[in-house]
């Protein structure tokens, strides 16, 4: 999170802007402008979305209309998309979040292998629940995973196919992470869910090194087969993501037979991140609410 900039809005729809929520110096792409702010009645916070300048607003707000009418488990829910054709936003309500470049950036290298293990099982079965429904995210990305008290969430659906049409090379486009995009996806091909797959694999790879293409030592070694299968090249080489879901979790069943009851988000909502990620979280809520007083207190004076 980081102040506003003199180019940025200071307000979205009914909304009045009080910060980015991606740093300018975060290391991987965004595929959306991400803004904290607060309605002009003071009673909802939310993060505010926007396009970045020079994308299609047609096929952006086509995607958060998609993802407004969605509705799976650990996936931050679009709750209002409004604007013009020319300056489309939508919202997703606000909890303190991070960013996976901001979450590493505050502990200071790579997570734990815990919780590497704990949030891949918590996006994966977001995704198999999403795939389950014939629905393909086309946005995994580290920035669009936020680490949150109640666990990993993710955001940004539909960057791919909002990125370009189906049939045009999406290598290199602003907003794309290359090293998060799956090979056919970035040849044009149309997204599908072992795409969604091999953005896991990144993001993976990304929490557990650092970056998203890393060589196969640099893994941790219990993690290294089934993060290598989700960057197959080949989409048939990759697992599906439930079980890519049963990988993750296998030694988590082991340790606590005795409760195969509970699933795997009651699992991953009882890990805690790193000191440093929760000290982070805590010091943005903290700006935020120092934020939020001073713009209601500068717009009742005005």
């Amino acid at each position: 999170m980081e102040r506003l900039r003199q180019d940025d809005p200071h307000r979205i729809g009914p909304y009045i802007t009080l910060a980015r929520l991606d740093a300018e110096s975060a290391d991987r792409p965004v595929p959306e402008r991400r803004y904290i702010a607060r309605s002009t009645d003071g009673d909802q916070t939310v993060v505010a979305c926007v396009p970045h300048i020079g994308a299609d607003p047609t096929r952006w707000s086509i995607e958060a209309e998609s993802a407004r009418r969605l509705s799976v488990p650990g996936l931050l829910p679009v709750t209002e998309v409004g604007g013009t054709a020319g300056f489309p936003w939508h919202t997703t309500p606000y909890v303190p979040g991070l960013p996976l470049p901001a979450a590493l950036e505050s502990h200071g290298g790579p997570l734990p292998e815990s919780c590497v293990r704990a949030l891949g099982a918590a996006l994966a079965e977001s995704l198999a629940a999403a795939h389950a429904r014939g629905v393909t995210h086309a946005g995994t990305l580290p920035s669009a995973v936020l680490l949150t008290a109640e666990g990993p969430r993710l955001a940004c659906f539909g960057a791919v196919r909002s990125a370009a049409p189906d049939g045009e090379t999406r290598a290199g486009l602003p907003g794309l992470d290359s090293g998060s995009l799956a090979p056919e996806q970035a040849q044009g091909g149309r997204p599908r869910p072992l795409g969604d797959v091999y953005a896991l694999g990144a993001v993976l790879s990304y929490v557990s090194t650092g970056h998203t293409v890393p060589e196969r030592d640099e893994l941790p070694a219990s993690l290294r087969d089934v993060i290598t299968a989700c960057l197959a090249r080949d989409p048939a080489a990759r697992p599906r993501a439930h079980q890519l879901l049963t990988a993750l979790t296998s030694p988590i069943s082991t340790v606590t037979p005795a409760a195969p009851q509970v699933t795997v988000l009651d699992t991953v909502a009882s890990v805690l991140w790193p000191a440093r990620v929760v000290a982070a979280l805590a010091r943005q809520s903290a700006e935020i609410l120092a934020a939020e007083h001073s713009t209601l207190t500068s717009t009742a004076l005005d």
